[in-house]
């Protein structure tokens, strides 16, 4: 592709060589450089790609495009633009032919929400016949294939490429998870999208190598309020006017609140064995009856905001019930059977906010116990070990203090933390390290009537240690326990017979 069409909508200086030049393919990862290549120079946290410039030329790239000069041999084309990340993003649009504006977009962002909201929209427009991919913290799909998510919301080169294998599998929509970091890193730029929805915003990723205050936070997620066409935000938020300041699109609101454009009303709990769910009944733009099998008024809010979306789209009311109905998300308040005395979830909280919005949620549905089993990731930032401790402390009946992904840390270190939390409440609490052997004591110490929270890992199948990723999914160490239980009591069993 000739190198004058990838940066067409870019605004840049060329140093030396010519824009009149064919590439072979863009890359931003010099490893991944092959002959007649773009190299684009990335300055990340831990690399500078402008420190790789030579080594891309030896590879064999063609241009190179930079935010500083370097240092190259003559006959290799330089382009100078002010940030190579927006650049990469604009230049990875035009080398897989724009494949965003040949779909039906629709971008999700939130401090949380975000994953169950993209499943449920995906899940209704899917019913009502449309071929959705999408991209998020879970997975993504995108027609060719279906795998695992590194990133929220991955790099901008990967965005389109998934985009592209959208449109040649013949899907109409896309839904995406839109990360904080990828608004600010321009992973999304130069992405109009037709539907942007603002779930809710609250102090997260605030600390090191993520956003240095809230105020820079919710800048780069009201950016998606000026990159849709038509904003979906929760009229309840008590940042609502912060998070719509500056939009340049088409405002609708949803929530309970009077003057939300799609409002919940008679919401009411259902607690059967076993089970938690909800019921609510949607007036203003719509008018229809809805049950979710996801507990909690945060499932009210998510699914407002999907059936807003969905109505944009003439999903009719019967699909819309129907499959919020079937919606379940692995890892948010995913109900794993146990026992017929008592309820075990798991859930991806691990931030103050949602762990908060969970506990208070369960506490509705009130459990003769709330048991609330948690830990807190290893280089991130201490408050949230403190705040998430003080929560557990005064909204659960017991907490576990457990690992998460302690990563370089030492895991008794972070729990020390998360203890101080606690110290500020009455909570009682007890401590242990290893989360096979925390899962089993909240097993089997369950009272009848318990609710039992297993927070913080959610869909991960994995645990970061000592810098390394071991698999550890808590599905898999549930059955395990369970499994190593059954066959306990089967040797206790034939000892009392043999005697």
């Amino acid at each position: 592709m000739r190198l004058s069409v990838l940066l067409k909508e870019l605004q840049y200086t060329c140093l030396r060589g010519s824009e009149d030049i064919d590439v072979a393919g863009v890359a931003y990862d010099s490893r991944r450089v092959e002959t007649g290549s773009l190299f684009i120079c990335i300055r990340g946290a831990l690399a500078d790609g402008h420190e790789y410039a030579g080594d891309a030329v030896a590879k064999g790239a063609a241009a190179l495009v930079v935010q500083e000069p370097v240092e190259v041999p003559e006959g290799v084309t330089v382009i100078l633009v002010e940030d190579t990340r927006y650049a990469l993003s604009l230049i990875s649009a035009a080398w897989f032919d724009y494949p965003a504006r040949k779909l039906k977009t629709i971008g999700v962002t939130g401090t949380k929400g975000k994953t169950t909201t993209t499943y449920m929209i995906q899940s209704i427009l899917e019913a009502a016949g449309h071929k959705v991919g999408l991209i998020g913290t879970i997975h993504c799909i995108t027609g060719k294939r279906v795998f695992s998510s590194e990133n929220t919301t991955p790099e901008s080169y990967l965005v389109q490429e998934y985009f592209a294998e959208m449109v040649d599998a013949g899907y109409d929509c896309a839904v995406m998870e839109v990360s904080s970091q990828a608004l600010m890193l321009h992973r999304v730029a130069g992405v109009m999208f037709d539907y942007g929805i603002f779930t809710n915003i609250e102090p997260d990723h605030i600390g090191p190598n993520e956003h240095s205050s809230f105020e820079e936070y919710l800048e780069c997620k009201r950016q998606l309020l000026r990159q849709c066409r038509v904003g979906i935000v929760n009229r309840d938020d008590r940042h609502f006017d912060q998070m719509i300041r500056g939009h340049t699109c088409e405002l609708e609101t949803y929530g309970f609140s009077e003057q939300a454009d799609l409002r919940a009303e008679e919401a009411r709990l259902v607690a059967e064995p076993g089970y938690l769910g909800i019921r609510y009944h949607v007036k203003g733009l719509l008018d229809l009856p809805v049950e979710i099998d996801i507990p909690g008024k945060f499932s009210i809010y998510n699914s407002l905001a999907a059936i807003a979306i969905c109505r944009r789209f003439g999903v009719t009311e019967e699909n819309i019930r129907s499959a919020l109905k079937k919606a379940k998300v692995k890892g948010r308040v995913e109900m794993v059977k146990v026992s017929d005395e008592f309820t075990l979830l798991i859930d991806y909280a691990h931030n103050a906010m949602s762990l908060k919005s969970l506990l208070t949620t369960l506490r509705e549905y009130k459990p003769h116990r709330l048991v609330c089993l948690f830990g807190c990731g290893g280089n991130r930032s201490r408050s949230r070990r403190f705040e998430m401790g003080e929560i557990s402390g005064r909204l659960a009946d017991l907490t576990i203090i457990t690992s998460d992904n302690p990563r370089n840390e030492a895991p008794q270190a972070i729990i020390d933390v998360i203890k101080t939390g606690i110290g500020k409440t009455e909570g009682k609490y007890v401590e242990i390290i290893d989360r096979k052997e925390a899962i089993a004591y909240a097993i089997h110490h369950g009272e009848p009537g318990d609710i039992v929270i297993l927070a913080g890992k959610g869909h991960e199948d994995y645990q970061i240690i000592k810098g390394r990723k071991y698999s550890m999914d808590e599905r898999v160490l549930i059955q395990e326990i369970l499994e190593e239980d059954r066959k306990a009591q089967e040797s206790t069993v034939r000892g009392e017979r043999g005697r």
